[in-house]
């Protein structure tokens, strides 16, 4: 267990994607810190399965992630994860939807990363992991916030990877196609009254059209890359972007 001096950060993490990558984290000895929404209940079974904490948070405002990471600890490896989607033609976009989205999808990444990195510095090693998305690399229609969000993402990774490499730290990206998670399933009333489409529809022709093997990605295989990451062995990975999404962006 490699990780097994270290204390990890997954926000979003009591669901989806969020809680592959705290439960792969966990296996390999990693202290991990919850963060998401749920049943108390739920949650406090997670903590006891993984022998993680759970710290609640709104990070939809800087103090909200200021009271995340105070509560957290000092970080070696953060996975800015949380994510919320809203899908409306731009002219109908509720502008409080595109505050809420960039606060949540971009600007809590930016919070958690500055408030992470001096301790991460201080000891010569961190990493800095960030679900984007394959919207990081390409658009959608009726996505307008979350694919500037995700945009934003891959360029703060970017920033990050540069000015932290040479004190040990490293940021990337991993952008998922579609992943069967709850943030996917709730998007799909959406789709369906905006385009007029069936839920079946909604799945075949629009969330698996532009996904090459027409499967959804499963969160374990997120979660894998991200633990590949932390490796010794990915230490010159950084600021890099890499797509798991059934070869969608290779278009």
């Amino acid at each position: 267990m490699f990780l097994s001096d270290k204390r990890a950060l997954v926000t979003g993490s009591t669901s989806g994607i969020g809680l592959a990558v705290a439960r792969a984290l966990a296996a390999e000895g990693a202290e991990v810190v919850l963060s998401g929404f749920g049943e108390p209940a739920e949650i406090e079974s997670l903590c006891r399965e993984m022998g993680a904490r759970h710290v609640a948070a709104d990070l939809t405002s800087a103090a909200g992630v200021e009271g995340l990471m105070d509560g957290a600890g000092p970080i070696d490896i953060l996975v800015n994860n949380a994510g919320m989607q809203h899908v409306a033609p731009v002219e109908d976009f509720p502008p409080e939807k595109w505050d809420a989205i960039l606060a949540l999808n971009l600007s809590a990444a930016f919070h958690a990363a500055r408030l992470a990195v001096p301790h991460m510095k201080a000891q010569g090693w961190g990493r800095i992991i960030s679900t984007a998305s394959a919207h990081s690399l390409a658009a959608s229609p009726f996505k307008s916030a979350y694919v500037a969000a995700k945009h934003g993402l891959a360029g703060l990774t970017k920033v990050l990877a540069l000015e932290l490499a040479e004190h040990g730290v490293t940021a990337n990206c991993i952008s998922p196609g579609y992943v069967w998670t709850p943030l996917v399933e709730n998007q799909i009333p959406d789709t369906m009254a905006t385009r007029g489409m069936t839920r079946e529809q909604v799945v075949n022709d629009v969330l698996l059209a532009k996904q090459p093997t027409k499967k959804f990605v499963q969160p374990e295989e997120v979660a894998a890359l991200a633990v590949f990451l932390c490796r010794e062995e990915a230490q010159n990975i950084n600021g890099a972007n890499y797509s798991i999404d059934g070869g969608w962006t290779a278009e």
